[in-house]
């Protein structure tokens, strides 16, 4: 067993120094050694199973929000991995099948319950799994909330909640078609505009359901039979890869981090209408199930197409279902192909749709509300 093998950090008082180094080195490093893909590939490019691939990126990637962010109310945990994990995944590569029927594959189909299994299984390993997907009820039975994890740390006992979170950067400036002219909002309400690929949330929203929702279980009355002592700290562990229009430049991509509470160095990728897509000769792509969005993808090179088969696939998909797809763009050496970059292709209706789910929300917004 480890020792110590996690501790989240609170981007508080004593905890900001270790915050702020934790963000500066990942920063530095993202500044050294280039894309997230080529991060992840000199680090774990030995390891080959992908559920193995995948729990080193939850463990390794940069954090998707900045935990000093004062949005975020420091709210947002850090982790930090134990010196002898890298060994340890690597015994795990080797051998994956306890991982593998610790995921219960055939069952495990939602991403983020498979996120949080991957955690789990890691969070057992080094001994501070307290409870995990515990659900709290009240007395008619009805379901109040779920704990993600409920860790030991020392004598205290930490809830964790784990998000893991793909969001495409939109403006809503008069911009409704792919063909429209690119316009970033302002930074008042662009947080606002982190749109998922299905358009069924936001990173506005989905922080604030987690900061003001989820991690106030632990207070709730209906929690107490649940846990074995009082909650010390509550926090959230995000996730993800965020995506921008290709004709975004570096400087308002990261303006508009840095508006939003978001990590300088968060994993991220490109968007673009279909009909906008434009393939290369010799260039070679993957499209990416739901359950390998979190790591840069490895695979045997005859597992990727080329353009034009990736165009006849995609435009297949768009007849029937209105859903973007992840493809990975492939750079093959020695029978491997390894992801160097990634995008979601969206329907051409796509933005038109989200600036038409941006109207309804913001008319349901109070007026008060809508006026700050």
């Amino acid at each position: 067993m480890p020792s110590p093998s996690v501790a989240l950090a609170p981007a508080a008082a004593a905890g900001a120094t270790t915050a702020t180094t934790a963000t500066t080195a990942t920063t530095a490093t993202t500044a050294t050694t280039g894309t997230t893909q080529q991060q992840f590939h000199q680090r774990w490019d030995h390891l080959h199973d992908p559920h193995v691939r995948a729990l080193a990126w939850l463990l390794d990637a940069p954090d998707l929000l900045d935990p000093l962010a004062p949005a975020w109310n420091r709210r947002i945990a850090i982790l930090d991995i134990a010196p002898a994990c890298a060994a340890w995944l690597t015994a795990v590569d080797a051998q994956p099948q306890a991982l593998h029927d610790f995921l219960n594959l055939p069952t495990c189909t939602r991403l983020g319950r498979y996120a949080e299994k991957l955690m789990a299984f890691y969070f057992a390993w080094c001994g501070t799994l307290v409870a995990h997907g515990l659900q709290v009820q009240a007395a008619g039975r009805d379901t109040v909330g779920e704990f993600d994890f409920l860790l030991g740390e020392g004598a205290a006992l930490v809830h964790l909640e784990l998000a893991t979170k793909f969001y495409l950067f939109e403006s809503f400036s008069g911009a409704e078609s792919c063909e429209a002219s690119e316009s970033f909002i302002s930074s008042e309400s662009s947080v606002e505009y982190f749109v998922g690929p299905n358009l069924a949330d936001t990173l506005a929203a989905k922080m604030q359901k987690i900061l003001i929702r989820q991690l106030a279980l632990g207070q709730h009355p209906a929690a107490q039979a649940y846990l074995p002592q009082p909650v010390t700290r509550a926090q959230a562990l995000i996730k993800g890869w965020l995506f921008y229009r290709q004709a975004c430049a570096a400087a308002d991509i990261d303006a508009a981090a840095a508006a939003n509470g978001v990590a300088a160095d968060h994993c991220r990728g490109f968007w673009c209408c279909l009909s906008e897509f434009a393939t290369h000769p010799g260039q070679r792509y993957l499209i990416l199930p739901r359950l390998a969005w979190l790591a840069p993808a490895r695979v045997a090179a005859s597992a990727t197409s080329a353009g034009a088969a990736l165009l006849a696939l995609l435009e297949g998909h768009f007849v029937s279902d209105s859903m973007p797809v992840l493809v990975a763009i492939m750079d093959v050496a020695g029978g491997v192909a390894r992801e160097v970059a990634r995008g979601f292709i969206v329907p051409d209706d796509w933005r038109a749709r989200a600036h038409e789910r941006n109207q309804r929300t913001v008319l349901r917004l109070p007026v008060a509300s809508a006026a700050s």
